[in-house]
C-alpha cells in the first residue's frame, strides 16, 4: 500500500546570510541492468551539492565521501546509517512493484523510482542556521510523482497514478506532522552541526587544481516513435561553474524550444556533471551541436551529432 519511510539529511557553506542545503537522494531500479557502476539501489547525501556519503545495493554499506565526515563521526553513526539504507532499499523494492502493478507495466522495461528530501537553512548574524525551506519529493520514470506542500501540509499528486498514494498519505496525520517537523527541526539540527564542524573549523576542500570536463553527445529513442532525444553530457569537471549550450544550425536553444537541463549535479568522486537534452523529429536534418565552456580549466569544446545518430541507454542520477 505504498507506505512512507523515514530518513535524515544535512548541509553547509560559510558566508553570512547565505542559504545552505542538506539533501538525500535515493534511486531504485526495477531490474538489474548488469552494467558496471549501475546498481539496483543507490543513496547519497549532499551537503551544498557535494556528496558526503554513499550507499549502493552491491556494497551494502554506508560510507563517508569526505575526509572530515570520516574523521568526525563515530563508527556507530555508519553502522546505524547502513541499517537505515538497507531498510530503505527493501522499501524501494516493494513499492516499485506496487507502482508497476498500479500502472499495468511489465517486467521487461526498466522503471526508476526516486526520492529526494532535505532542508535549507540561512546563516544568521549569531552564526546559527535558521530554517529557510524544506523539500520531500518523489519521481517515477523521470516524471514528478508526488511531493509535500510544506505551506499547506498536504501531499500533491503530479500524475493520476499518484492520486491513490496522496489520499492514503493525507489520511495519516502523523506522517504529515513528521515530514514537516523533520525538515524544520531534526534536519536543521544536522545542518547546523555539520556547518559548524566543517566550515567554522576551517576544513578545506582537497582540490588544488581545476578538472576539465569530458563531453559526450548521445542519442536515444523516445516514447514517440517519430522523435529522438539528443543529450549533451559534460562530466568529471571541477569546480562546478560551467556553461552548456545545445545549438540548432548555430542558434542557441532555450526552454521554450523544449530544452531540458539537469543542472549541475555531483559525481561520486567529488567532480560534477551536467546533462542537457532536447527532443527533435527523427527526420530533422538541421545541424545540432553541443558547446561546453569551463573557464576554470580553460576548456571550450564543441561536439556535433553525426548524421548516423547512435542509440544509447541513459540512466539518470537525478530526475526531480
Amino acid at each position: 500500500c505504498f507506505n512512507p519511510v523515514v530518513v535524515f539529511f544535512f548541509k553547509l557553506r560559510c558566508q553570512s546570510f547565505k542559504t545552505h542545503s542538506l539533501y538525500y537522494i535515493y534511486t531504485g531500479l526495477s531490474k538489474d541492468l548488469g552494467l558496471p557502476g549501475i546498481h539496483n539501489f543507490t543513496a547519497m547525501g549532499l551537503l551544498d551539492n557535494r556528496m558526503i556519503d554513499y550507499f549502493d545495493s552491491e556494497t551494502q554499506k554506508k560510507v563517508p565521501k569526505q575526509t572530515w565526515m570520516k574523521d568526525r563521526l563515530d563508527p556507530e553513526y555508519w553502522v546505524k546509517g547502513t541499517q537505515s539504507r538497507q531498510s530503505k532499499q527493501q522499501w524501494f523494492e516493494v513499492n516499485i512493484n506496487i507502482l508497476k502493478d498500479r500502472m499495468r507495466q511489465n517486467d521487461t522495461d526498466l522503471h526508476v523510482l526516486q526520492w529526494m528530501h532535505g532542508c535549507e537553512g540561512e546563516v544568521q548574524p549569531d552564526g546559527n542556521m535558521k530554517f529557510y525551506r524544506g523539500m520531500d519529493r518523489y519521481s517515477y520514470d523521470g516524471n514528478d510523482f508526488l511531493s509535500f506542500d510544506f505551506a499547506h501540509s498536504v501531499w500533491v499528486a503530479h500524475m493520476p497514478a499518484a492520486e491513490e498514494t496522496k489520499r492514503k498519505w493525507d489520511d495519516v496525520p502523523v506522517l504529515k506532522d513528521y515530514t514537516k517537523g523533520y525538515m524544520e527541526n531534526e534536519c536543521m539540527q544536522w545542518l547546523n552541526k555539520f556547518w559548524k564542524s566543517y566550515v567554522c573549523s576551517n576544513i578545506k576542500l582537497r582540490f588544488v587544481s581545476p578538472a576539465p570536463p569530458e563531453v559526450y553527445v548521445l542519442t536515444r529513442d523516445t516514447n514517440i516513435e517519430s522523435n529522438i532525444s539528443l543529450t549533451c553530457l559534460a562530466t568529471g569537471f571541477y569546480p562546478q561553474d560551467i556553461i552548456t549550450w545545445i545549438k540548432r544550425d548555430g542558434r542557441k536553444l532555450y526552454r521554450e524550444d523544449g530544452l531540458e537541463s539537469s543542472g549541475v549535479r555531483p559525481n561520486e568522486d567529488d567532480t560534477f556533471q551536467r546533462r542537457d537534452s532536447v527532443e527533435i523529429l527523427r527526420k530533422d536534418k538541421s545541424k545540432y551541436t553541443c558547446e561546453v565552456i569551463h573557464e576554470a580549466s580553460s576548456v571550450n569544446v564543441t561536439r556535433e551529432w553525426g548524421k548516423n545518430l547512435f542509440l544509447v541507454l541513459t540512466c539518470f542520477s537525478f530526475c526531480f
